[in-house]
């Protein structure tokens, strides 16, 4: 297993989780690992149970060399087999798989908790984690809108954080998430606007752009019409984003969001700020969903995950695309190995 990249820099250390054990992810990692094609990324531990990581490979049809980490710190890097922590917390035959299960959600939590652990120790530069099922860990104690709100609680975080998602360097964020519709249209204001725009250019940053160009969606058709369907563009969206560009973000708008993405995609701008959840994700995945990654971005550690979901439907059929998880451990490496201070030996 490489340790290098081609610039002679050491590899960021990526924990890899395999996901809800019900749903594609451990066929996923299985498939990624069994032939090294992320080796030149990122130097890759498998954090979970070695039943499920076997259950993935038998659902992958691949076959795979590992062996037992106890630590991190003990893991030789040059060694050809892919380095697992075994967690031994899971028995996927007593689990019905294809459903949401909430002994499954608990579990995966538990072992998203672990990796968060090893991020705080300083031992992994980054997390990215297999599908897994938002129902399923809310059912298994894990009391939380979604998975973000859980990592921060869980380290202790402080401050404005929120998912991006990333298509073809396509950075896609939103003012308002996990909420009901109704609920999203009272948190849009002046302030939620400017946290959105300032984070999406700060992570934007770290990821590499000098200086992102940032389009700003509106909310309502044809942003307002000039006041005709509504004034929010008047009176919250554009001074937010004017405000915005004076303090330095390459930012305009707000832009009807029925037409902005096709802007972005067409090269115009790095990424749109959206105004709620599906405002973004219906295009992004049109656009590419099997590509597609999810970031947790604000806080300290970095986490990534494919933008699908466990895909029920056709698990055990050995037919899961990679092409979102091989995404997410690629901008995890990327994301971490810009801040250049954890990359450990």
């Amino acid at each position: 297993m490489a340790t290098l990249n081609a610039d002679g820099q050491r590899l960021p250390r990526v924990a890899l989780l395999l996901g809800d054990c019900t749903g594609i992810g451990p066929e996923q990692c299985a498939r990624v690992l069994s032939d090294g094609r992320l080796n030149d990324a990122a130097r890759l531990v498998v954090v979970g149970d070695a039943r499920v990581l076997e259950q993935g490979m038998r659902d992958a049809g691949v076959s795979l060399s590992w062996y037992a980490a106890s630590s991190v710190a003990g893991i030789d890097w040059s060694r050809p087999e892919v380095p697992l922590i075994d967690l031994k917390n899971i028995d996927p035959t007593e689990i019905p798989r294809g459903v949401v299960s909430a002994e499954s959600g608990r579990l995966t939590g538990e072992t998203l908790a672990h990796a968060i652990d090893l991020a705080r120790w300083g031992e992994v530069d980054a997390i990215t984690f297999a599908p897994l099922n938002k129902a399923a860990l809310h059912a298994g104690g894990w009391r939380y809108p979604d998975e973000h709100k859980m990592f921060a609680h869980l380290l202790d975080h402080r401050g404005y954080f929120s998912e991006m998602n990333v298509l073809d360097n396509q950075w896609m964020s939103r003012v308002t998430s996990h909420v009901s519709l109704r609920q999203a249209l009272d948190q849009i204001n002046f302030q939620s606007i400017t946290d959105a725009i300032q984070l999406a250019d700060r992570t934007m940053r770290r990821a590499g752009f000098a200086r992102p160009r940032l389009a700003v969606a509106a909310l309502n058709p044809h942003a307002g019409e000039g006041g005709l369907f509504g004034t929010e563009e008047i009176e919250i969206i554009a001074p937010a984003v004017a405000a915005a560009a004076q303090n330095g973000i390459d930012c305009r708008g707000p832009f009807p969001a029925d037409t902005v993405y096709l802007k972005a995609f067409a090269g115009e701008y790095d990424g749109v700020v959206a105004m709620y959840h599906d405002q973004g994700q219906i295009a992004t995945k049109l656009r590419g969903f099997n590509r597609g990654v999810t970031v947790t971005a604000g806080l300290d550690t970095v986490f990534t995950t494919p933008a699908h979901g466990t895909a029920f439907d056709i698990v055990g059929k050995g037919l899961a695309s990679t092409g979102a998880l091989e995404n997410a451990v690629r901008l995890a490496a990327r994301l971490a190995g810009s801040d250049g201070n954890r990359l450990a030996a």
